[in-house]
């Protein structure tokens, strides 16, 4: 395909235009961003440090909050850059690169999820077993095959969205490079691309939405059988706060890409993405592992271990 006009630069037309909304904005983001930050990177820390932290569970809500971390400091920068500083310009490059980064950390976590439901099903299914289905080996294969999936993913879709020619406009109407939203500028022919992005997105959401529910499904019907009401009750509220954030993420996702661009609206696109670019990451380490009485004890200790540690010194 030849290209009418090279395209070099793109121009983000953001959240909003209206002046009065961009400052206060600015500052729920920067909020946002921060707490997503220091909860995620302090979910790391917390499961290095304490040794009782150091299972399979665990193990995944680490690389859930790395992904989390990742993907929002993949966007939310410069989202904050745009309400503060009116830098709405993003190079060709640079839109090329948030937009694989955001595919492939977006990717990583739907894999993620999936793999923390199997590893649940695995916990409460076949407790006898579990240590030696679940073994430190068996855990490294599992997330190093999220990454890899990520990133093949990423690299198919981000390159068949560039092979197309960009000769009718550069403003995208977005507040970073969506596929979709970039994909919508193109002067060429993009049923196929279109037809390419639905088609893995499809699979992807499919296949680990199915094995979340046959995981929750098996969870249940083990639940059921202990007729234990505390266990029950237990059970419930963990697989409820996990059922909760998957289905904002996957419907999210499913609102965003298993549709044709035709068929989007463009200011409900951004009202999605918002959920799961900037809210879902923030969200994550209270819904999975906050809430969590390990963690709790474990967050306690440390702090003990802190004003122990400072009160020495002084």
């Amino acid at each position: 395909m030849e290209n009418n006009t090279e395209v070099s630069e793109f121009f983000l037309l953001g959240l909003t235009t209206a002046p009065e909304l961009q400052v206060p904005l600015f500052i729920m983001f920067t909020l946002v961003y921060l707490i997503t930050v220091i909860g995620n990177l302090g979910m790391i820390l917390l499961i290095l440090l304490d040794s009782r932290l150091h299972t399979p569970m665990y193990f995944f809500l680490s690389n859930l909050s790395f992904v989390d971390f990742c993907s929002s400091s993949t966007v939310t920068p410069k989202l904050l850059a745009e309400l503060l500083l009116q830098d709405k310009i993003i190079s060709y490059n640079a839109c090329a690169a948030q937009m694989f980064f955001f595919a492939a950390f977006a990717t990583v976590e739907c894999y993620l999820l999936t793999t923390m439901a199997y590893d649940r099903y695995a916990a409460v299914c076949k407790p006898l077993h579990y240590s030696t289905i679940m073994t430190k080996s068996v855990c490294a294969r599992l997330a190093t095959g999220c990454y890899i999936i990520g990133l093949l993913n990423a690299s198919m879709q981000i390159g068949d969205t560039f092979c197309l020619s960009f000769c009718m406009s550069n403003v995208v109407h977005h507040f970073f490079c969506d596929i979709p939203a970039v994909m919508t500028l193109t002067c060429s022919n993009k049923q196929t691309s279109e037809l390419i992005l639905i088609l893995i997105s499809s699979f992807n959401v499919i296949f680990a939405i199915f094995v979340i529910l046959i995981s929750y499904m098996f969870i249940f019907i083990t639940i059921l059988k202990m007729h234990s009401g505390e266990g029950y009750q237990k059970a419930l509220s963990t697989c409820a706060s996990h059922l909760i954030a998957v289905s904002i993420f996957y419907g999210t996702v499913i609102l965003m890409y298993l549709q044709p661009s035709s068929s989007h609206s463009l200011d409900t696109d951004k009202t999605a993405s918002m959920f799961y670019t900037v809210i879902i990451p923030m969200l994550n380490p209270v819904v999975y592992s906050l809430r969590n009485r390990e963690v709790k004890n474990a967050f306690k200790k440390v702090v003990e271990k802190a004003k122990y540690s400072l009160g020495f010194a002084l």
